[in-house]
């Protein structure tokens, strides 16, 4: 009961610390792996080797890979030519290029984290909104929100998906089965409540179109060799995520034997790229999944599980809406990397409880992923568009992200939970 105590609040006091900012949030989590080993070894339930046996290398080797791959195409001027593109393809029409960038930005987020789509292509959405005298709210936030909707259809769009699907054991295609067809719809239903919120601050025609014209995408991309180099790798290793089950592998040996192969082909100032690759994140799952292991260990997430099974006689479409609900409201307070963590060892001691446990991991990737657009902190994305923000004469403050995000969330949320009921037989 002691290590139960103990464990748990550790673990809740290094949220906190998250949550409050107090500390960067891989500091924080580096700190709390650590105390936590240290308290399981003083009371004797947690080993060094079973918290470096909880750490999911599947999940660790997936994100890097992908990183390695974005690390070498972001300097060749890929993503600003596409944004420049969309951007001349809008011929100036606010509506319009909301829809363009956010289908670019969601497009992209399918097969990249989302966090990274957004620092790619906000900062040029900056840009043109000031050459067209637009202001840049709308496409910021939409960017974001439609990044966060958007990566749910894939296994490798948000990180939330990569930690279920390797503890799921979901392939590529299960998420292009199940998951993209329901979103499909839902980021439609996004778009147009987007489209309304910001009726306003969208005209029928910019103050400058016509000066959208004077950009040249070409004039962006600026290494077409190694782009064209880094796209091939990056489509054939789409290929093989399809191929994962017949031929029995891992998305992180997918990952990471494409990165291995762009690395060769392409050869970059290895430092350079490795610069550009987002340790910090690594490092804080390592950590969350060393603390999740710790509560595990200790019995708390056992209790969880068992105080759950007793609303079990619920039907299990319902059980299924109120996980979906609760995580998703959780993210909309809290990142969801933490709470998808979290509750991926207690599903899986539900499995072994006898609960049918597939319904349930699909619930935990539309909250976790649709969850997060309600607020500013909801997600790592909406934090950085918002501090991209900070750069133009009108910041994006919580006000009015509450104002056009929890709307979305709760309508798109509605929406998942209705299609969720009527396809309920495909998640079993």
């Amino acid at each position: 009961m002691l290590s139960m105590i103990l464990s748990s609040l550790l673990f809740l006091v290094c949220l906190g610390l998250i949550l409050t900012e107090r500390l960067n949030r891989t500091i924080a989590g580096l700190l709390g792996a650590v105390l936590m080993v240290i308290l399981c070894l003083a009371l004797k339930f947690y080993t060094e080797e079973e918290a470096a046996a909880a750490i999911d290398f599947n999940t660790i080797g997936l994100l890097l890979g992908m990183m390695v791959l974005i690390s070498l195409l972001e300097p060749t001027g890929f993503f600003e030519y596409l944004a420049v593109w969309m951007g001349r393809l809008s011929r100036g029409r606010p509506v319009v290029l909301l829809a363009l960038l956010g289908l670019l930005t969601t497009v992209v987020s399918m097969f990249l984290d989302n966090v990274t789509t957004v620092v790619l292509i906000a900062p040029i959405t900056l840009v043109i909104c000031e050459i067209l005298g637009l202001s840049p709210h709308p496409y910021l936030i939409s960017e974001a929100i439609l990044s966060n909707t958007g990566g749910v259809s894939t296994l490798v769009g948000d990180p939330p998906n990569v930690l279920i699907g390797s503890a799921a054991n979901f392939t590529f295609i299960d998420f292009l089965t199940h998951s993209l067809p329901l979103i499909v719809v839902v980021w439609l239903l996004a778009l147009f409540l987007l489209r309304w919120l910001f009726r306003k601050e969208l005209p029928a025609s910019a103050p400058n179109a016509e000066a959208i014209f004077g950009l040249d995408p070409n004039e962006a991309l600026i290494d077409r060799a190694t782009t064209r180099k880094v796209l091939i790798v990056i489509g054939g290793a789409v290929v093989f995520f399809f191929l994962e089950e017949p031929l029995h592998i891992r998305p992180s040996l997918v990952a990471l034997a494409a990165s291995a192969a762009a690395l060769v082909w392409v050869r970059p100032p290895v430092q350079e790229t490795f610069k550009r690759v987002q340790w910090d994140v690594l490092i804080f799952f390592a950590a969350l999944f060393v603390m999740i292991g710790g509560l595990e260990a200790s019995g708390v997430l056992g209790a969880v599980a068992v105080s759950i099974t007793r609303v079990q006689n619920l039907p299990p479409v319902m059980f299924g809406l109120i996980i979906l609900w609760v995580v998703a409201l959780l993210s909309a307070v809290v990142d969801n990397i933490p709470i998808t963590i979290a509750l991926i060892p207690i599903i899986q001691d539900l499995g072994l409880a006898g609960v049918p446990t597939a319904p349930l991991w699909w619930a935990l990737v539309f909250g976790a992923g649709l969850g997060g657009n309600g607020t500013i902190i909801g997600s790592t994305a909406n934090v950085v568009v918002a501090s991209l923000s900070e750069k133009t004469r009108m910041p994006i403050t919580n006000r009015l992200w509450n104002r056009r995000g929890l709307p979305i969330m709760l309508a798109t949320l509605t929406a998942i939970s209705i299609l969720y009921v009527i396809f309920f037989g495909l998640f079993r």
